[in-house]
């Protein structure tokens, strides 16, 4: 009889597990640069390492691990009306390729001192863009290329400059003639549309929840601040503005403050 009601007892608890482990679900698998795009049933609550994912009306919501993502992350569940309970994701690590670029001007690798205030300017201002947290999900349709060319870059990659160990690549490089066109890869909303130092100039967009990209180095902007953008609208056109070695498209993907890889969420041919 003791048995009997400890099983029974134990039962609600086991439900609630379940009810949690079914109330979300994603395509792919966690990994070091995924972006990972799911659905939840209406009323769940998320949370990945104690940070609150917004959920849509519609169940939509997204997860974002970075390059050097540790290897394990704790995605809390609370189904409606339930509690909370977690699930321990094994994050998948990649390798990293280095990628040597040589011939860039001296002032793009050791920014003389009289740009350093307008550098700090402009990150301070992509920091600031990466807090916004809007509420429609024009992410979860998938993402189209935004450029035709050839791959020189990808995300992840250990850049040395001129000889100099710098900061990962966090984007993914289309080389392609000055005066390509760029798409936006999915609607959104224009959040920047300027010129900066290391990016020349370069357009954000907003597609929710946290998700952004960005389009840099490019030749001419098409849109301004504030615009709303169909998918494959013209943002631009490549260029060779900023810190480059030839004409090229940087693509970035972001989840707030975490750069994701983009090209894993491409269609496998370019269109």
């Amino acid at each position: 009889m003791i048995a009997r009601r400890a099983t029974l007892l134990a039962l609600p608890a086991l439900l609630a597990t379940r009810r949690a482990a079914t109330a979300a679900a994603w395509r792919g698998e966690p990994a070091q640069g995924a972006l990972l795009v799911g659905r939840a049933a209406v009323g769940t609550r998320l949370a990945l390492d104690g940070r609150a994912v917004r959920v849509g009306p519609d169940g939509a919501f997204v997860l974002g691990f970075g390059r050097d993502a540790k290897p394990e992350a704790v995605l809390e569940v609370a189904p409606a009306g339930g509690r909370a309970e977690a699930r321990r994701l094994s994050v998948a690590p990649r390798d990293w390729q280095v990628q040597r670029l040589e011939g860039l001007p001296g002032a793009m690798v050791t920014p003389p001192p009289d740009v350093l205030d307008r550098i700090g300017r402009e990150r301070a201002a992509l920091a600031a863009l990466r807090k916004v947290d809007s509420d429609e999900a024009l992410f979860a349709d998938g993402f189209d290329w935004p450029a035709r060319g050839r791959i020189s870059g990808v995300y992840g990659s250990q850049r040395v400059l001129n000889g100099e160990a710098r900061a990962p690549h966090l984007g993914l490089d289309v080389a392609a003639p000055v005066g390509t066109p760029v798409l936006a890869m999915a609607p959104g909303r224009v959040l920047l549309a300027a010129e900066f130092y290391f990016l020349g100039k370069v357009v954000i967009l907003d597609h929710g929840h946290g998700v952004q990209s960005l389009y840099a180095h490019l030749s001419r902007l098409d849109v301004a601040e504030g615009m709303a953008v169909a998918r494959r609208q013209t943002l631009g056109a490549i260029g060779a503005t900023g810190r480059v070695t030839g004409p090229h498209l940087h693509l970035g993907l972001n989840w707030f403050a975490t750069a994701v890889d983009p090209q894993p969420l491409l269609p496998p041919v370019q269109g």
